[in-house]
């Protein structure tokens, strides 16, 4: 016991990036978070989990099974919301038809986005509706992670892609 007392002790001294990597050691993935309060509990309960005894058979059992509920929805589905009823305002979300785009700063599916930035030529193409965009190869959802990635910081990538606004 005085053992694991030690050793967590040790983390409060440790870097982030020490941390980071022992978390990797213990949960054989890298973490994909560097708050160093969150690094320390998880680093911890692994610690004391192996010196005195993770979950039951029985335990591991009955957590898969409520896990694996096929029911739970996490987002609203893209189709209809709720059946409009005369007057009472009701909101319908459906899909547009023939897979058209929604968003009018848009070209056609198959245009392709030009850009000079910084003496590169970056070139996009835009996918079908929902498909997002093609960029070297890759997919990307957003225009503003392609603009992430060829900046490396975050900015809007209709502003990036200089196209105009909504109106």
């Amino acid at each position: 016991m005085a053992d694991i007392a030690a050793e967590i002790d040790a983390l409060h001294r440790m870097t982030t990036g020490e941390l980071a990597e022992r978390y990797e050691a213990l949960h054989g993935r890298p973490t994909r978070t560097r708050h160093r309060a969150y690094l320390i509990r998880k680093i911890t309960w692994r610690i004391q989990a192996k010196a005195e005894g993770d979950l039951t058979e029985r335990a591991r059992r009955r957590a898969a099974e409520l896990a694996d509920d096929a029911e739970i929805r996490v987002m609203a589905p893209k189709t209809l919301i709720c059946p409009p009823q005369p007057g009472n305002g009701a909101t319908v979300s459906r899909p547009l038809p023939n897979g058209e785009q929604n968003d009018p700063r848009l070209p056609p599916p198959g245009s392709a986005i030009v850009r000079q930035y910084k003496g590169r030529t970056i070139r996009v193409v835009v996918l079908a509706a929902g498909e997002g965009f093609e960029h070297d190869g890759e997919r990307y959802r957003t225009l503003s992670a392609i603009a992430k990635k060829v900046t490396g910081s975050h900015i809007n990538g209709f502003r990036f892609f200089r196209l105009g606004s909504k109106r």
